[in-house]
């Protein structure tokens, strides 16, 4: 899973995997040192000043009154917005002008950033609660402002064909335009981002902090990063001038113009396909299917290199017949070389009463898509499982071992396969 921890929080939890080698794959021995964890001199970087451990307790505490709000904007239709106290409104010096959105009369806006294409009066926020009409100007309040980092394996976001065995810069800011009953980042997602200690980080100064962090990718993940897009699109930019690449990790509820201008600057981009079902997309994502599969059409369209994760849910998506139907349409709508990560579910937010995922369903769901016709097709949240490695398409030889996070063994020569020079479709290097 691609959870999230604060700021805070980050050096003394950070964890220091065993570092294997093998003659295919050197690792880098500094490499361990800096996985999930920040500089030495931390308290010189911005970023790692910027908030305190945000843990169960300390979050009901904080949100006890405010985030009715937020609660009463999940609950809420399409299209809606809701009104927050005076109190609770950020600075004028928290927030930009949005980007993707129309000016009505009555100095009303209209989102057109997402799908729910929010209608938002005076005074009043989307259905993300991080954009704001204020006096008939929309503004992002989420601009510049971080409210955790990271550094982590690339595998983790997962991207399994992007430059494997590197470390990625990961980053979030508050807040998500939808509200998944299973989401394992709910404490940043689902309040508003006033209620998050957050640190001001301006593009061009997360680009370097990556790049003298030795981390080659910046990473947007963790909550939803299309609510940041200004941002992050800026983030790119700054990030390419210093030969830093760019990884989004989405839901994929998007509007076309906003995507294509994120397929322009991204590097790479992960969508998570929640399910092949209408009825799951409204009853536990409250958002559509729909919009998601044409987000994944485009980006393949578009040439920018795509991974799909799919989480496995016990009883609710988890039948032969959706993982079926969901391998059909990758392999006519995106092809056959699209890998796509089964990846286990463990209960959390609104969804404890389901159990963890049994590892069985992924490896059916795994069988489903391989015999459909995928080429890469994996389990993942069960390391050392089989599933993880990926195999060359033709000669069936492995040629990237996994365990969990680590690449034990890469056996790709100019993304070529070792043992017969297939192609392998990815980013190597």
């Amino acid at each position: 899973m691609n959870r999230s921890r604060s700021f805070a929080n980050v050096r003394q939890c950070a964890t220091k995997p065993s570092s294997t080698t093998s003659e295919k794959h050197d690792s880098d021995p500094s490499q361990a040192d800096r996985i999930d964890a920040l500089p030495d001199d931390a308290e010189d970087w911005p970023i790692a000043t910027a908030a305190a451990s945000l843990n169960r307790r300390r979050f009901l505490k904080l949100a006890a009154i405010p985030c009715a709000a937020c609660a009463l904007a999940a609950c809420l239709p399409p299209g809606s917005s809701v009104s927050l106290h005076a109190s609770l409104l950020p600075q004028s010096d928290d927030a930009i002008e949005a980007r993707f959105y129309d000016k009505l009369a009555s100095r009303n806006v209209q989102c057109r950033l997402c799908p729910r294409q929010c209608v938002v009066a005076n005074g009043r926020r989307g259905y993300c609660n991080v954009r704001e009409n204020r006096g008939g100007t929309y503004y992002s309040l989420v601009h510049s402002r971080l409210c955790t980092a990271h550094i982590d394996p690339i595998e983790k976001k997962p991207f399994f064909h992007f430059r494997p065995g590197t470390l990625a810069f990961s980053v979030a800011t508050g807040g998500c335009n939808v509200n998944c009953k299973f989401c394992q980042n709910w404490e940043i997602s689902q309040i508003a981002p006033e209620q998050l200690r957050r640190q001001y980080v301006t593009p061009s100064s997360l680009a370097a902090a990556a790049k003298q962090n030795g981390c080659p990718t910046l990473a947007y993940t963790y909550s939803e990063p299309i609510i940041a897009s200004e941002y992050y699109l800026d983030c790119a930019g700054a990030g390419h001038s210093l030969g830093v690449k760019s990884v989004f990790v989405s839901n994929g509820f998007i509007r076309g113009e906003p995507l294509n201008k994120l397929c322009d600057r991204m590097d790479a981009i992960k969508i998570d396909l929640k399910a092949f079902s209408d009825a799951y997309y409204r009853e536990v994502v409250n958002a559509e299917l729909r919009p998601v599969l044409d987000t994944l059409v485009t980006i393949r369209k578009r040439g920018v290199w795509l991974e799909i994760v799919y989480l496995v849910v016990p009883t609710l998506n988890d039948s032969d017949g959706e993982f079926k139907a969901m391998a059909k349409w990758v392999k006519s709508e995106l092809g056959s070389d699209v890998p796509v990560h089964f990846t286990r579910f463990y209960p959390l937010y609104r969804l404890k009463n389901l159990p963890p995922t049994p590892v069985d369903t992924l490896r059916r769901a795994k069988t489903i898509a391989d015999s459909e016709g995928l080429h890469f097709v994996y389990v993942g949240n069960v390391p050392g499982d089989p599933g993880e490695d990926t195999y060359c398409p033709r000669c069936q030889h492995m040629v990237v071992e996994r365990t969990g996070f680590t690449v034990r063994r890469l056996q790709l020569k100019n993304g070529r396969c070792e043992f017969c020079q297939q192609p392998v479709p990815g980013v190597w290097s």
